[in-house]
């Protein structure tokens, strides 16, 4: 019979999961409360369902008698995708409390903490009047963070008093639970990297790293907005962070699936694994490990779902750069086109961009004001020009 696969989110983040769905011939179904979002337009149906409702999603599941649910890059949905898989017995990464661990901060935080993982001090609060009696714990800068958000939505750095009851509320409003957590911050040391990678059967089978940056004169901070491939971390650094996740996934019981990881080299030196997702990163992380190593962890996260069996190649080192450029203004303004330095013109692999001339662009305030992406396949000679000059490769112009 032919499979069927539930999806909870509809951005443009899962056009390539569906597109994997239509190629094995499974029917596939996207589930949110945003019916305008794009995807729905791609699928064999759309259910306007709160996708951080539980039960509402696991009534939806049983009605449709899916043989999968997956939430590839829809971080809001994976506690939910853990909870039908386990009342359903679908196939799943581990069981609802493991995964509830890698997406709640403070349970991710004592987790580490409990099992002697480098982990940065917290503490979580549900309000800012208890969050300040705190404060003198730390020393200034903190990190105030949802305690239950991705996607840099509602962090703040901050740095003066005067700004931290406006972070706590901040944060708040991108909570689910209504609870955020003031955490120190880590000092990273050259890039930090946010990647995609894969578990098989318990064990981590594909591992890989990036550089990860970040524009600071755009308003969003703290939203990446490109990534290069490969890494500048030293060897010993790679390893360390692979024993260590290897370390995670066994304590977790963590089985088969693609993962987003976010880590980072602190000035100490020391490596500090900072999130860990059982789903397909946004800004087309799994994408990236297609193009770059013929690696489709989308097919492969497909496949799983629904309980057929699929293959992964050995990851191969490649002596290209590979570089995702996440396109954004830094103000609000009108479109007028995209200024490409030249000497990466030839390089570009894909110009993904999803406005035209005239339409309005919003200042990068968080990932989803992008206005597109770009994928570049650069020659090692242009490396250090790439690296050093990133946020002038691919630039939107705005009036």
């Amino acid at each position: 019979m032919k499979k069927k696969l539930l999806l909870l989110g509809g951005s443009s983040y899962i056009l390539p999961v569906i597109e994997a769905c239509k190629k094995h011939n499974i029917t596939v179904y996207t589930a949110d409360y945003l019916p305008d979002n794009i995807a729905h337009k791609y699928s064999d149906g759309y259910f306007n369902v709160s996708i951080v409702d539980k039960e509402a999603v696991l009534s939806l599941a049983k009605e449709l008698k899916v043989d999968g649910i997956n939430a590839f890059a829809t971080d809001a949905g994976v506690k939910t995708m853990a909870y039908v898989a386990e009342k359903l017995n679908l196939p799943c990464v581990a069981n609802y409390s493991a995964v509830e661990i890698l997406q709640d901060k403070p349970k991710f935080r004592n987790f580490l903490k409990d099992n002697n993982f480098l982990a940065p001090m917290f503490e979580s609060y549900t309000s800012y009047d208890d969050a300040i009696k705190n404060l003198h714990k730390f020393h200034l800068p903190v990190m105030v963070k949802p305690a239950d958000s991705a996607g840099s939505k509602g962090v703040t750095k901050v740095e003066s008093l005067d700004q931290f009851e406006d972070a706590c509320a901040f944060a708040l409003r991108f909570s689910t639970k209504k609870e955020f957590i003031v955490e120190e911050f880590i000092e990273n040391v050259g890039p930090p990297s946010d990647t995609d990678s894969f578990s098989i059967d318990g064990v981590l089978t594909h591992f890989t790293l990036n550089s990860q940056y970040f524009d600071k004169n755009s308003p969003g901070e703290y939203a990446p907005c490109a990534f290069v491939y490969p890494t500048m971390w030293p060897p010993e650094k790679k390893a360390y962070l692979h024993d260590e996740l290897q370390r995670l996934i066994s304590l977790l019981g963590l089985k088969t699936s693609v993962y987003n990881i976010e880590s980072r080299i602190a000035r100490d030196g020391n490596v500090y694994i900072m999130e860990v997702s059982p789903r397909g990163g946004g800004n087309r992380l799994s994408e990236m490990i297609r193009y770059i190593y013929g690696v489709d962890f989308i097919e492969a996260t497909v496949l799983h779902s629904v309980g057929l069996p699929f293959k992964l190649p050995k990851l191969i080192k490649t002596a290209d750069i590979w570089v995702e450029i996440i396109l954004h203004s830094n103000i609000d303004g009108i479109y007028e086109g995209l200024i490409i330095d030249e000497n990466i013109k030839n390089c570009i692999v894909e110009l993904d961009v999803l406005i035209k001339p005239g339409d309005k662009v919003e200042a990068f305030s968080a990932a989803n004001k992008m206005v597109g992406t770009a994928i570049l396949k650069i020659d090692s000679s242009l490396d250090n020009h790439v690296r050093n000059n990133i946020h002038n490769l691919v630039k939107v112009k705005v009036k």
